[in-house]
């Protein structure tokens, strides 16, 4: 597996590293969201979502873009949101994102340089590692920000996740 050199901007990855993206896969907590949960008395939880970073995501599906969210942690907030935002895979409570990554990967019949992977903990390290395009955000954990090629301007929950889905979207044409 090959390490990965100086971080980049978004511009120094090549349009044409863009263009073969076929998937874009990313943790939630900490990503999607800011990394705050809301727990009620009674066990509920409530996460905020970005809805630029929503908008973003379904404009992938429209171009022809799968997207994935790979969870350490099982939320019915998380499950609530994806099935609005129509995301077609979505893992939950499983620490080895790498491995589903690489799972989600051959089933949809693809490799590395196909896939970008958004991630802000050690345990996103590996999988932010192995994409074609590894992406993390300012705020993320010491190992998530070694392993990425790209740290993104926006706040995780605040755009981050926009300001990838407009880099594919950009090369794509779209």
């Amino acid at each position: 597996m090959p390490t990965k050199k100086s971080k980049k901007t978004k511009s120094q990855i090549s349009a044409a590293q863009w263009r073969k993206i076929r998937l874009f896969a990313m943790d939630v907590d900490g990503i999607l969201t800011d990394g705050s949960l809301i727990v009620s008395s009674d066990g509920t939880e409530s996460k905020t979502f970005s809805i630029l970073d929503g908008a973003g995501l379904i404009y992938l599906g429209w171009a022809g873009i799968t997207t994935a969210w790979l969870s350490g942690r099982k939320s019915g907030a998380t499950t609530v949101r994806a099935k609005d935002l129509k995301i077609p895979y979505v893992v939950q409570g499983q620490d080895d994102k790498l491995a589903e990554l690489k799972k989600l990967a051959a089933k949809l019949k693809l490799t590395a340089d196909q896939i970008v992977y958004m991630g802000d903990d050690a345990i996103d390290a590996p999988a932010i590692k192995w994409a074609g395009i590894g992406i993390s955000v300012s705020n993320a954990q010491p190992p998530a920000l070694a392993a990425a090629d790209i740290i993104t301007k926006k706040a995780a929950g605040a755009g981050a996740v926009r300001e990838i889905c407009n880099c594919i979207l950009a090369a794509h044409g779209k």
